[in-house]
């Protein structure tokens, strides 16, 4: 820029040179503006203007088909609601009980993950094969395990029958099962990804180390939860909290397999919230139940990050 400014005025003049330079900055921030602009938009209008509405909305008594003249406000009534109602108990315990699935999901994921990655040939083909369910239409996962686990005519108690089992468990009917067997397909969607990831993280291990242990004199057993488990923490770290907050967010699976059925023995707080806001149409109560959840999550998330410094090596 100055260069041109002295071939056209044959003298270096800094007021020009500021000038210049500012025009040419603004051009670069109007570029930079007009880049983030559409990302921007969708998050304040999708994302945040939503959180704040909600957030107002957690301390009212007001329904969405009612005009916004009906917002009443009721202070902390909402959540002091929350702890007596018996519904939203049962969806928050189950909703704890399904944490389970995700280091069951990851227990078996690494112990696949190192077969395949040291004994098995043709290991794309074995990734296509786990990673199937997880990329899968969860409707039509929701449709074969409601097939499989018929209670009458479903192969899963078919075969129970033909080994000698007289009253196999009614599965998705049962109070006693259903919770369960929803664990049980969540784990089976959910493991080929968690294998994918570690898979990645096993192929970046020094394979020195490996070497220098079996010198040592070191068994199968030893390598592993002295070089693998310690090396792949960042991996399980990364996994434990994407798991634990997706589980918190499960919602389509209910959905489509139980609907919270039987007895809520399968609602989670997520499908509550549905529940609550656009079938009971209690829209202020839902956004406190929406509220706590996040602040349920935020907790596990900040316990997580601050554990990862005692246990997770980088």
């Amino acid at each position: 820029m100055e260069s041109k400014i002295v071939k056209e005025t044959g003298a270096v003049n800094p007021t020009a040179v500021r000038k210049a330079a500012k025009i040419s900055e603004k051009r670069e921030n109007a570029a930079g503006y007009a880049f983030i602009a559409p990302m921007f938009i969708g998050l304040t209008v999708l994302t945040i203007i939503p959180t704040l509405f909600t957030l107002m909305l957690s301390f009212t008594d007001w329904s969405f088909t009612a005009g916004l003249d009906k917002i009443r406000f009721t202070g902390f009534r909402n959540f002091s609601l929350l702890f007596q109602d018996r519904v939203f108990l049962i969806s928050l315990k189950n909703n704890l009980v399904l944490l389970l699935v995700v280091p069951i999901q990851m227990l078996l994921a690494l112990i696949i993950a190192v077969v395949i990655d040291k004994l098995v040939y043709f290991k794309s083909v074995f990734k296509v094969i786990f990673f199937m369910p997880y990329i899968s239409s969860i409707v039509a996962v929701a449709i074969v395990f409601q097939l499989l686990f018929h209670p009458s005519y479903g192969p899963i108690n078919q075969f129970l029958m033909a080994i000698g089992v007289k009253n196999p468990p009614a599965w998705l009917g049962d109070i006693q099962y259903a919770l369960p067997s929803v664990m049980i397909i969540l784990v089976w969607v959910g493991i080929g990804f968690c294998m994918i990831v570690y898979l990645a993280a096993l192929q970046s291990i020094p394979k020195d180390l490996y070497e220098s242990a079996d010198i040592d004199g070191a068994g199968a057993l030893t390598r592993f939860m002295r070089i693998t488990v310690p090396l792949v923490s960042p991996t399980t770290f990364f996994l434990l909290v994407t798991g634990l907050i997706s589980t918190f967010k499960a919602f389509d699976i209910i959905k489509v397999l139980t609907e919270g059925r039987p007895s809520y023995s399968t609602s989670v707080v997520t499908y509550y919230l549905y529940t609550t806001a656009f079938e009971n149409l209690k829209t202020g109560y839902a956004s406190s139940i929406a509220l706590f959840l996040f602040g349920c999550v935020l907790l596990i998330t900040l316990f997580q990050l601050y554990g990862q410094k005692k246990w997770v090596n980088y």
